[in-house]
């Protein structure tokens, strides 16, 4: 159920099958995404690959590998009120398609605690149809992670009861594969008990599109940065503080053909040069002082501009303390605004 109204980002509490707990999110989001179908742009060049054979290999493969997320996706259908293959389509969108309207920016500052701070950057049409949502899917691990209308959880930022947290970054190359939905894949990491299952699942398929994760666990001295395609997988861990966008930065795939936006671009560039004048500030000022940048009038950090080069908006803020034994962490809905939920120690928010 719901726990506010508005274009405030809610909070929903979901538990059971993987079917039901499919069907619940596809209610929630129902009319977001009819909407979103009936006028979106994105949504009229993602239906034009409709007969892209790599989506029947991609559904043959989480069918048979992933069954708990097939089932997942047959109840968000059902709940969407959508056929099941749209459903699917549009949970492998960046797969087929590399300029499909998934943004964000990541800040990575190893500690003590680590603080990741992590804008989640997605279409406009959303804002205000997000929720952070609880997840209790039966036969996996519960955990709490921002929630679009119509897609599988995992592909934004997450926290889950095994002390796991994970950050999702777009990536635009050019070539993909006939493997896993990228975003099948982040999903399938919430369920990983540790950081190293989490490497697991993303070494052991094959993949299909591309992502950065970043990732780190409670008690686990890491903070890794995860560059992911169909033809490369780099782990690299973070001794000094980062900052990632929406392109491949890494030494051994950071060569690869990729489209890199000019938002991305400028983006990844004023991160860095913020992280520089700002290496003595308090770590979760630092990394929301990055986040809510917008000294870039045209490409800004922190973005509100309706008609965004990317069909793209700034939709949430979090900031994540992973340290030796639990993880705090606070999501934000406007830029310069108190905090609009609290998590601390825990997958809900806290009430004071």
């Amino acid at each position: 159920m719901s726990s506010d109204a508005g274009r405030r980002l809610s909070f929903i509490d979901v538990a059971g099958s993987p079917f039901d707990v499919g069907a619940a999110l596809g209610r929630f989001g129902r009319a977001a995404l009819q909407d979103h179908f009936r006028t979106s742009a994105a949504w009229r060049e993602l239906s034009t690959h409709r007969g892209n054979p790599l989506i029947g290999e991609m559904a043959s493969i989480v069918r048979e590998r992933f069954p708990r997320y097939w089932a997942e996706l047959q109840g968000l259908a059902v709940g969407l009120a959508l056929p099941f293959d749209d459903v699917f389509l549009w949970n492998c969108r960046g797969d087929i398609w590399a300029m499909a309207p998934d943004g964000c920016t990541t800040v990575q500052l190893p500690g003590s605690p680590h603080v990741i701070g992590h804008n989640e950057d997605g279409d406009p049409d959303f804002a205000g149809h997000c929720a952070l949502a609880h997840l209790a899917s039966e036969g996996g691990t519960p955990f709490t992670a921002f929630v679009y209308p119509g897609s599988l959880p995992g592909h934004t930022f997450a926290a889950t009861s095994k002390g796991v947290v994970q950050t999702v970054n777009n990536i635009r190359p050019l070539a993909g594969g006939a493997g896993t939905p990228r975003m099948v894949l982040a999903r399938a990491i919430l369920d990983a008990p540790d950081i190293d299952g989490a490497l697991t699942v993303l070494k052991s398929t094959p993949r299909a599109g591309a992502f950065h994760l970043t990732l780190a666990q409670a008690g686990d001295e890491r903070l890794l940065s995860v560059e992911f395609t169909a033809r490369a997988l780099s782990v690299d861990r973070v001794e000094a503080p980062r900052v990632h966008s929406n392109h491949l930065i890494h030494a051994d795939t950071g060569r690869m053909s990729q489209i890199v936006t000019g938002s991305s671009g400028v983006r990844q560039r004023r991160g860095e040069m913020l992280l520089d004048q700002t290496h003595q500030s308090e770590p979760q000022g630092r990394a929301l002082g990055i986040l809510w940048d917008a000294a870039d009038a045209e490409l800004p950090i922190y973005r509100t501009d309706p008609a965004d080069s990317d069909v793209e908006n700034t939709l949430a803020s979090a900031v994540f303390r992973v340290g030796a034994d639990k993880v705090e962490w606070s999501v934000y809905d406007g830029s310069h605004e108190a905090v609009r939920f609290d998590m601390r120690d825990g997958l809900v928010p806290f009430a004071a």
